[in-house]
C-alpha cells in the first residue's frame, strides 16, 4: 500500500488506496512498523482523529524490512495495529475491536463491522506518550 498522511487520508477516503506522496520531501517524523520476522507480514492501522474511528490497511512489510504508514508527525498518543503472517499463520492482536475488508481499505467506523459488510479484528493499542516520531516493532 502506498504511505499516505491521515489527514489526506481523512479528507478523501474514496482514494486512500491510490494516494501517493512520492513527490514530497521526506517527513522527518513517522509512524513505522519493522518486522523483525522471517515471513512476510500484512498490517492494518486504527485510529481516532479526534472526531471519530477509522482503520485502514493493508500494508505488506517484508521480513526485515519497515514501512511508514503515517508519514508526518505524530498528533494522538495511541494508535492500533494489527498483523498477520503471511503463509505461517498467527497474528499480533490485541483487545481493541476495528473494521477490516480484503484489499485496500479505508473505513471511517468502527461499529457495525458486520452489519456493514466487514470483519473484525482485535487489534494492538501502541502508546506513543508525546512522541511525533515511533517505529513498532514485530516479532516472533
Amino acid at each position: 500500500m502506498s504511505r499516505i498522511s491521515l489527514p489526506l487520508l481523512l479528507a478523501v477516503p474514496a482514494l486512500a488506496g491510490g494516494l501517493l506522496v512520492a513527490s514530497a520531501p521526506p517527513a522527518a517524523a513517522k509512524f513505522s512498523v519493522c518486522n523483525k520476522t522471517a515471513h512476510t507480514a500484512s498490517l492494518a492501522l486504527g485510529f481516532f482523529d479526534g472526531k471519530s474511528w477509522g482503520s485502514t490497511g493493508w500494508w505488506t512489510v517484508a521480513a526485515g524490512s519497515c514501512t511508514a504508514l503515517i508519514e508526518e508527525p505524530l498528533n494522538g498518543r495511541f494508535y492500533y495495529v494489527y498483523a498477520e503472517h503471511h503463509d505461517v499463520g498467527g497474528a499480533w492482536e490485541g483487545d481493541r475491536s476495528f473494521c477490516v475488508k480484503q484489499g485496500r481499505f479505508a473505513i471511517f467506523s468502527r461499529t457495525e463491522c458486520l452489519a456493514q459488510g466487514y470483519e473484525v479484528k482485535r487489534f494492538f493499542q501502541v502508546d506513543t506518550g508525546s512522541s511525533i516520531d515511533w517505529t513498532e516493532n514485530l516479532a516472533d
